[in-house]
């Protein structure tokens, strides 16, 4: 069983919460983890450039000067492509560079990152805390006594607009719902933070998982 750390909004250890990492798939699998990566990289990617081909350019076609004689470089139309406002010789499409991976490798790719966070130490559970209006100086605070304030994502047990809000402008620090998180969110922060009830409900939600894939 692991053990994860459970922290109040003072950076002080109230507790402990253990977790079974079969829940998370035993080892980490380096190989799956890239994969992840390299397709939220990709679905980033927009696309969406297109240039001209001499053929698309608008102008005449006719020789500027002829082929011989004059001492010059020879050059075809205004239209080719060593003259400046010509066509590009290998002209660039708009494209589409999504990746697919199936639900089931990007909800194990996201344990694995989980797990990989947990074993090393960089993943620690902090005591739900109550905003009554946004302070980002009081979630920085926190951050700061959690040492996550170099970046770390904030994992929260559904969407708490106060907290987020408080939160969104902090550099590098992702506030997102636990049923939301991603493997390349986990994997880009150097700290990953769940609430309380995040912790609970993520735990719960692998455990439901667990049992559904034993009876089938």
């Amino acid at each position: 069983m692991l053990s994860v750390p459970i922290y109040n909004e003072n950076g002080q250890q109230v507790g402990t919460e253990s977790i079974d990492p079969a829940l998370l798939g035993g080892a980490p699998n380096a190989s799956l983890l890239k994969q992840a990566v390299v397709m939220f990289h990709a679905n980033m990617r927009q696309g969406t450039f297109g240039t001209l081909s001499r053929g698309m350019v608008e102008g005449s076609t006719r020789k500027i000067y002829k082929q011989k004689g004059t001492g010059r470089a020879r050059m075809g139309s205004v239209r080719s492509v060593q003259r400046r406002g010509g066509g590009r010789a290998f002209r660039k499409d708009p494209r589409d560079f999504r990746k697919g991976m199936p639900r089931q490798m990007r909800r194990l790719a996201r344990n694995h990152a989980v797990l990989s966070k947990l074993q090393s130490g960089a993943a620690v559970i902090v005591e739900t805390p109550r905003f009554d209006a946004p302070k980002t100086k009081r979630f920085f605070a926190m951050l700061s006594k959690l040492d996550a304030a170099r970046g770390c994502v904030f994992a929260t047990n559904g969407i708490d607009s106060t907290l987020y809000k408080s939160g969104r402008n902090v550099p590098k620090t992702d506030i997102v719902n636990v049923a939301d998180l991603n493997a390349f969110q986990v994997l880009m922060r150097r700290k990953l933070i769940f609430t309380k009830d995040a912790f609970a409900a993520f735990r719960s939600g692998l455990s439901a998982s667990a049992k559904s894939k034993e009876t089938a």
